[in-house]
């Protein structure tokens, strides 16, 4: 399947079970959703209604029980993992609530590791420069232990953004933090996302970064109920 030029990722009857006991539960049920290249997405719904395995399902992190999906026209409900993890490594970017820094590296060879894994030309001057926007130029040397929160999710910011990625999923970004922090984060997520033009799909509680997304769909019992656009985002 050829996704329209505009169409970065399609869920098409996306639906997830796992067995449980003498029974499967349903995790999600046939869910149909696209995203727009250059997008921002907001996949909201109280805890337990399926926005994490939704995530990981369009990120390929898993695959579903049925269903398909399609991340620039390759369908990774018909790949393995290595595939899989090929696909992601070309197009993708990661941020997650836990940070997932590596602790024995520093903050700039957290942010170089998936340049050098690409093999990217300057990894070490893109890491810094990035470090650099996202306000940590004095604190590249430092390990995760030495740094707050907020500096954490930071580095794992400019992390995601150095392979330039296509599309970028987040997973709960602000979870971790308190309110001021996470309105910094959010304002600087948002404007890294416009200046590298990345696709963004996020998992959030928070109606506030929500609300900067320029749509919202909502969950509830692994369906999509409700789908809202934010006029005042859409360019």
């Amino acid at each position: 399947m050829k996704l329209n030029s505009e169409i970065i990722l399609k869920a098409d009857a996306l639906a997830k079970s796992v067995a449980l006991e003498n029974k499967n539960l349903d995790l999600l049920l046939e869910i149909n959703l696209e995203v727009n290249a250059g997008e921002t997405l907001a996949i909201v719904g109280s805890s337990g209604s399926g926005k994490t395995t939704l995530l990981s399902l369009l990120a390929g992190l898993d695959l579903p029980s049925s269903g398909a999906v399609y991340l620039k026209n390759h369908g990774l409900h018909q790949l393995n993992e290595e595939q899989r993890s090929q696909v992601r490594a070309e197009h993708v970017g990661f941020i997650f609530q836990q940070f997932l820094l590596v602790n024995s590296l520093t903050a700039l060879e957290n942010v170089m590791l998936p340049a050098e894994l690409a093999n990217m030309a300057n990894a070490r001057e893109s890491a810094k420069a990035l470090l650099e926007q996202v306000g940590l130029g004095d604190r590249i040397d430092h390990f995760p232990s030495q740094l707050s929160g907020g500096e954490q999710q930071r580095v794992a910011i400019a992390r995601a953004f150095i392979s330039k990625p296509d599309i970028l999923f987040a997973d709960e970004p602000t979870g971790n933090l308190d309110t001021r922090t996470g309105e910094h984060i959010t304002e600087l997520l948002f404007n890294l996302n416009q200046q590298f033009g990345t696709t963004l799909v996020l998992v959030t509680h928070d109606p506030k970064l929500a609300d900067k997304c320029q749509r919202r769909v909502v969950m509830e019992s692994g369906q999509l109920i409700e789908e809202v656009t934010n006029i005042a985002n859409v360019g």
